[in-house]
């Protein structure tokens, strides 16, 4: 038996082409193709396994990682507040670990000795898959074809003509626009008109979302409950956390909410352009600030905010599998001990706010910030809080005039 290569596969042209180019360059080779259903849909998953051995793969894995990806790295994503450069809810990014993850865990059980990936040399997902793989198997071999010399597939209609005379089947056309990445948190696009900052996103560009100001007249108001900070029940309907983002996929991209257009600095140096849907989980976002809204003190919010900047940093780098990132889970979940209860967010047009709040752990006291009872909190002790609070202030104006020594 030759060297077996674990290959993360989507069925897309680039891997494609990538089984027959390892088998005709690595003497011996025998491709094990992995699929990691993390929620793309049955439109890249129906009939995956057939193609990969068609190209030539010896064996194909698909592996649901639906609620594996969601409850163990989605949710602590979106518990920790990790969303980059203010804006992006790293749909790629965080599905590059468990995919690699899933890879590892199929080469190990198969006998691969190498794991590969169809990563472009230029992107960030090289990065995240070879730094999952340096944690998970640091004894495997890494093969990146895009960053080796041999790999002369330069652009889409090289690689079709490579597979057209290998008489390799494909779905893949020349006149495909852009590059996309699908998930069930998400759908990014890039490529074609999207990459000059200066055009408008391109309407046909959008799969998940209706255009916003397309969406119904009339708003729509879903209930999200959470449980220690992860959505347990849509519409006071039980239901796992991937089910309640699948639903809301379909209920918040109707009413056009989701969507980002960011250009982003990426790990590797340089800036690009992205659009990015994610509009299940942009309500489940807007419902879980308004709990920490009505449960955590502000110490506590304020430190989860700065905690979340870096955990977002963290999941874009691909740095998943370190320490800190799981000392910062750690924190992450100690705080979510108390965000239990119910939002109720109102969609309408491209929004998604908050408009109902309630909580069985709630530090919001209606008596306190009303002029009514005195008995809980007297107005004149704010005198003295003032003037212990601005102290500095004083001292440095007195200190100014010669008033003070």
């Amino acid at each position: 038996m030759g060297k077996r290569i674990a290959l993360a596969y989507s069925g897309g042209l680039d891997t494609s082409c990538i089984v027959p180019w390892l088998r005709e360059n690595i003497p011996g080779a025998e491709v094990v193709c992995v699929v990691g259903d993390v929620g793309q849909g049955s439109d890249e998953l129906n009939g995956v396994e057939k193609k990969a051995i068609n190209s030539g793969a010896v064996e194909c894995h698909v592996v649901d990682l639906k609620q594996k990806f969601v409850d163990e790295f989605v949710m602590p994503t979106v518990i920790t507040g990790g969303v980059y450069e203010g804006r992006y809810l790293l749909g790629t990014a965080i599905a590059r670990p468990v995919l690699a993850w899933g890879q590892v865990e199929v080469a190990k059980k198969t006998g691969c000795t190498a794991l590969a990936h169809g990563c472009t040399g230029k992107g960030n997902d090289q990065v995240r898959f070879e730094s999952a793989y340096g944690a998970l198997a640091p004894e495997m071999e890494i093969i990146a074809p895009w960053r080796d010399p041999r790999w002369q597939l330069s652009g889409r209609l090289a690689m079709l003509e490579y597979l057209k005379e290998r008489n390799i089947p494909t779905t893949a056309s020349a006149t495909k626009i852009y590059s996309r990445d699908r998930n069930l948190w998400h759908i990014s696009h890039e490529g074609g008109e999207i990459e000059n900052p200066w055009n408008a996103p391109p309407e046909d560009a959008w799969m998940l979302t209706t255009e916003p100001s397309k969406g119904p007249d009339k708003a729509e108001d879903v209930s999200v409950s959470f449980a220690k900070g992860r959505p347990i029940a849509l519409n006071g309907k039980a239901m796992a956390a991937w089910e309640i983002i699948e639903k809301l996929n379909g209920i918040a991209g109707a009413h056009g909410v989701g969507r980002v257009d960011l250009v982003e600095n990426r790990r590797v140096g340089m800036k690009s352009r992205g659009l990015y849907e994610t509009p299940g989980g942009t309500v489940i976002v807007e419902a879980l600030r308004a709990v920490e809204e009505l449960v955590l003190d502000r110490e506590t919010l304020h430190y989860r905010e700065h905690l979340g900047l870096t955990f977002a940093e963290l999941v874009y780098d691909g740095r998943w599998f370190t320490p800190l990132r799981e000392a910062l889970w750690a924190a992450g979940e100690k705080i979510a001990e108390r965000l239990d209860g119910e939002i109720v967010v109102r969609l309408y047009k491209g929004t998604a706010t908050a408009v109902k709040r309630k909580s069985p752990n709630s530090l919001y006291a209606e008596k306190m910030v009303s002029f009514e009872g005195e008995d809980v909190y007297s107005q004149k002790d704010a005198g003295g809080f003032i003037r212990l609070l601005s102290l500095p202030e004083r001292i440095r104006a007195l200190k100014a005039r010669g008033h003070a020594n």
